[in-house]
Formats: structure tokens, C-alpha cells, sequence
């Protein structure tokens, strides 16, 4: 259908259904058309155009069109990351018009579950807006599992004994933190739509939202356990680096202090041995036997390393069992 034709259709108070159209990545010569063919408020193209951080929801042009901004995320298994998206929704009595930004923002699974239900699509386009919101929210329940997965793998590594990758905790943190961006804001919204707050919506469909609601709820509570959970998985991982530093500075210790040990020995002996090596007149007249040899030369050495011996004893060196 000619998007003139769509226009025209949604304007017939007379005609049957509703105008359900779908733009993916629309540039703003495209938006600036649909807003002049649907009569959209200039503030809620704007927004359709920006990649926003939080979803929420307002009314233009006196209450007639719903205008709603929706989160939408996928987990990647190779890559083990979440992938976000966005879909905004412009929403009136005779038209629903969705604008998806993303890679993970595909709602042909929400066009299939309304087909399913002919009786909720009679309800017209707030039907549809269900059936979005829905699915949106039921694709939530693979990125929990997902992340709830990631989470474990860290928490195992590090209440372990070992070191986690402080940057995978880091960035898992930041994905679970996005993801509980898009999912607590759109609480607030959720709650207006079940109790019927905005003129588009059916009060036959305040069931159907209030199970959204349900999931989302139940969603939120592990998302925002999730975050508290990394939380304490990253300062245990801290401790765990600390405690790790802390024993190779232990064997540091232990290996300078066995190197000056030998060092100090070596000190007087060498002190020892070349002063006897030096020529000097009395020594080559006097040392002139083994025996005299052995009380002054190695007789030395060996005082001096009695004496030594007892200096490390004393200053607890060795011999302290540490």
C-alpha cells in the first residue's frame, strides 16, 4: 500500500482496520514524509531519529497520539555480549507506526501472535501495541539466561581462589547495568497502559498488559540482582588480586632475604681471603708453616663464621621457622 493510500486510510472514520506500518532505519527525508502523511509531532520525529538510553512515553496533540520509546536487546552466544536495539511507536485510534533502530529490534514475531488472536486484533492498534511491547518483553528472558550464565562463570572463577578478567567483570557489569536501563524505566509505563491511563487502550486489553507487566517485573528483580551480584563479584576479585600481590611479595621478601644472607656471609670472607693474599713483608716472613696458616687463615674463616652465624640467630635470619 502507497504510503498517500495508508494516509488516506487512517484519515476514513468510515474504513475497517487499522494501518500498522513498519520503517527499519529510516533516513529523515523518510520520516519527514510519514510525519507530514500521519500529522506527527515535530519533538516525536526527533525522537524517533535518536538512539535514547531509556524508554518512556508521551502524548502529543491533545491526547490523540500515543507516542512511545521502547528498548529492545538480544544476547549474541558467540560473542557473548548483548546486542540493543530500539523501536519508537507512534500510536492513534487508526494507526500504529513503528520506527526500529538496531540490529535486534525484529517484531515479525509480534505481527504472527496478534494474526494468531483475531480477537484482539479487532481491538485495533492498541492490540498491536501489545503484541510489540510483548514480544519485546519475552525476548528479554534469553538475555537473563544469557547474562545470568556470564555471571556464574566469573562468580565460580573468583569465590574459586583465582583471578577472574577484571575487564570481562568490568564489561559485563556495563551490559548488565545498560540492560537494567531498558528494562526499569519501562515499569512506569507499563503500569499506566494496564490501568487503561491513555485514551488508545482498550480497557479489554488491561489483562493482556498487566501479564506484561508480570514479566517485566520479574525481569527487573533479576537484572537489578544480577547488577548487585557483579557488584560483590568485583571486590572479591580485588581481594583476590590483593592476596595474590601480597604472596609474591612474601616470596620476594623471601628471596632477597636468603640473597643478603649470602651476600653477607661472602662480605667477611672475601675480606678474609684477600687480605691474606696480599704480599706484605710480615705476613711472608711469618706465615710460614701449615699451621700458622691454619690458625690465621682458616682459623679467621671460620670465626667469622661462627660469629656470623650467631649475628642471624640473634636477629631471628634464621633459625625463627619463618
Amino acid at each position: 500500500m502507497a504510503l498517500d493510500e495508508a494516509a488516506g486510510v487512517s484519515r476514513r472514520d468510515e474504513a475497517d482496520g487499522f494501518i500498522w506500518m513498519g520503517l527499519h532505519d529510516p533516513d529523515p527525508a523518510e520520516l519527514e514524509e510519514v510525519q507530514v502523511r500521519f500529522g506527527l509531532h515535530d519533538l516525536a520525529i526527533e525522537d524517533a531519529q535518536t538512539f535514547h538510553l531509556r524508554p518512556k512515553v508521551e502524548q502529543y496533540d491533545g491526547g490523540r497520539i500515543f507516542f512511545g520509546v521502547l528498548r529492545t536487546a538480544r544476547y549474541d552466544d558467540d560473542r557473548e555480549e548483548v546486542d540493543f536495539g530500539e523501536v519508537s511507536v507512534f500510536l492513534s485510534e487508526r494507526f500504529l507506526i513503528t520506527v526500529r533502530k538496531g540490529a535486534a529490534c525484529d517484531l515479525h514475531g509480534a505481527r504472527e501472535r496478534l494474526e494468531a488472536r483475531p480477537e484482539l486484533l479487532r481491538r485495533g492498534p492498541a492490540a498491536a501495541l501489545w503484541a510489540i511491547i510483548d514480544q519485546i518483553v519475552d525476548d528479554y528472558a534469553p538475555v537473563v539466561e544469557g547474562l545470568e550464565q556470564d555471571v556464574e562463570e566469573v562468580e565460580a572463577t573468583v569465590f574459586g581462589g583465582s583471578v577472574a578478567a577484571t575487564e570481562r567483570i568490568y564489561k559485563l557489569r556495563r551490559e548488565v547495568t545498560e540492560f537494567y536501563r531498558a528494562v526499569h524505566p519501562l515499569l512506569a509505563p507499563l503500569d499506566g497502559l494496564e490501568r487503561a491511563s491513555y485514551p488508545q487502550i482498550d480497557n479489554a486489553l488491561t489483562p493482556f498488559f498487566r501479564d506484561i507487566n508480570d514479566h517485566l517485573k520479574l525481569v527487573n528483580e533479576e537484572v537489578a540482582g544480577q547488577r548487585e551480584l557483579l557488584a560483590i563479584v568485583l571486590q572479591a576479585n580485588m581481594a583476590v588480586i590483593s592476596l595474590e600481590q601480597n604472596e609474591i611479595s612474601v616470596r620476594q621478601n623471601e628471596t632477597m632475604k636468603q640473597l643478603t644472607i649470602i651476600a653477607t656471609v661472602f662480605l667477611p670472607l672475601s675480606f678474609i681471603v684477600g687480605f691474606f693474599g696480599m704480599n706484605f713483608g710480615w705476613l711472608t716472613g711469618h706465615i710460614n708453616s701449615f699451621w700458622v696458616f691454619a690458625v690465621y687463615g682458616l682459623g679467621s674463616l671460620l670465626l667469622s663464621c661462627v660469629g656470623l652465624y650467631a649475628w642471624f640467630r640473634r636477629t631471628g635470619m634464621i633459625g625463627s621457622g619463618s
